[in-house]
């Protein structure tokens, strides 16, 4: 008897009718001598909806009470999938995150889980029920409601998986899997039969909206393994686990690509030390998030520095840069908001050699100029102009064979 925990997201519970669907799906794997724990996320655009109500009284409601709302739509759905499943007959009891105590922090509406008491599920589970969690939320040191964030559902199921000891998470969403790279972009896009959880990490971090990255963290904390699957269609999915030892890796594992940035750059600033802080101390003071970063030390003793940033942050960095201009008597300041950055993820770059140069040779035959180039160990980002990247993402695909099966 295995232990799996599912979870659903908001567009597979979106209606009536797809949740009785997915307490088929659900009532298979219990018919198969499964002990099952669903995480259900609220019915699509509920959320939304309820965050709309609040801001149609306040326009920045207090986040303790807007956590106690937006908490309700995940308990709206799963007593309707607990109603269903005693329908078909299957003994079903539905909690809330507080109920079963998913313990939180207090941070209002981006909640980090703490620990879960995994008691009453298991008991639950020995009487041969299956349990349906609300995903989303939880209950800090002081009995309030909390929510983790957009996407938290994944981390839910992820948590309750480690605490339950589970064989498997189950993440059953709208695709049918985790791809080489977005099939809206490369029609010969291939879902990917498993994945590691750097890459997975990588792929998230770097665009990929499958999942939510603090799951992909608690996954690979624990090791345990994840699976994509399909709400709506049969199939095996992507799954998602640790590096095996002796396991030959291809070269690229998939291409994933961010539309969302800007790229600024201060132009002749006295080379001395401190001065990225003096640069880049100011823009973080702001909240906002820096990601790649390009320094050049030119002969007559100034430096170029160019970082980039998400696009919504735009306006607000160049204004700071341009004060900051003046500060460090700078030159010049510049910005651009009709970049894009593509990322090459594969753990087998480790074991191989030229990777990069294909990548360059790749776009070079396109003519597509690199502004910006990154690395790490198992990736590879370069920013190119915006109009580019629906053609590199396709050369660079050809180019590592991605549509071509895993051996």
């Amino acid at each position: 008897m295995t232990r799996i925990v599912q979870k659903y997201g908001g567009s597979s519970v979106a209606t009536v009718e797809r949740i009785a669907h997915v307490a088929e799906r659900v009532k298979a794997s219990h018919d198969q001598g499964h002990q099952v724990v669903v995480v259900v996320s609220a019915m699509q655009g509920e959320t939304d909806r309820l965050l709309g109500l609040a801001k149609q009284i306040e326009r920045h409601p207090d986040p303790r009470e807007l956590d106690v709302l937006l908490a309700t739509g995940e308990q709206v759905t799963i007593a309707l999938l607990a109603i269903t499943l005693r329908k078909l007959g299957c003994p079903a009891r539905s909690y809330t995150g507080a109920q079963v105590h998913i313990l939180t922090d207090s941070a209002y509406n981006k909640a980090r889980i703490m620990g879960v008491d995994a008691h009453r599920i298991e008991a639950d589970l020995e009487a041969g029920r299956i349990v349906v969690v609300a995903g989303f939320q939880g209950v800090d040191e002081h009995g309030d409601i909390t929510t983790l964030g957009r996407g938290g559902s994944d981390t839910t199921a992820v948590a309750l998986a480690t605490a339950l000891k589970a064989g498997e998470c189950q993440i059953c969403t709208d695709v049918d899997g985790v791809y080489t790279t977005d099939p809206r972009v490369v029609g010969q896009a291939r879902r990917l039969a498993r994945l590691t959880y750097e890459e997975m990490l990588e792929m998230a971090s770097l665009g990929s909206k499958v999942l939510q990255i603090r799951s992909v963290e608690f996954a690979s904390k624990y090791n345990i393994p994840v699976r994509v699957l399909s709400s709506f269609t049969p199939g095996e999915g992507t799954l998602i686990t640790g590096e095996e030892e002796g396991m030959e890796q291809a070269h690229i594992a998939g291409i994933a690509f961010n539309r969302d940035e800007a790229k600024l750059t201060i132009l002749g600033v006295p080379d001395r030390p401190g001065v990225a802080y003096h640069i880049l101390g100011p823009i973080a003071d702001k909240g906002i998030e820096i990601d790649m970063i390009v320094q050049n030390v030119g002969q007559d003793g100034t430096t170029d520095f160019t970082f980039t940033v998400h696009r919504n942050d735009y306006d607000n960095a160049l204004s700071v840069l341009r004060h900051v201009a003046k500060d460090v008597q700078a030159r010049e300041v510049s910005g651009d908001e009709k970049i894009v950055k593509i990322s090459l993820v594969g753990v087998g770059m480790r074991s191989h050699a030229g990777i990069a140069s294909r990548m360059f040779e790749a776009l070079a035959k396109e003519g597509i100029n690199i502004r910006m180039i990154s690395t790490s160990e198992i990736k590879i980002s370069v920013v190119i102009d915006e109009k580019y990247l629906e053609l590199g993402v396709r050369a660079l695909h050809t180019a590592f064979d991605l549509d071509q099966p895993q051996g």
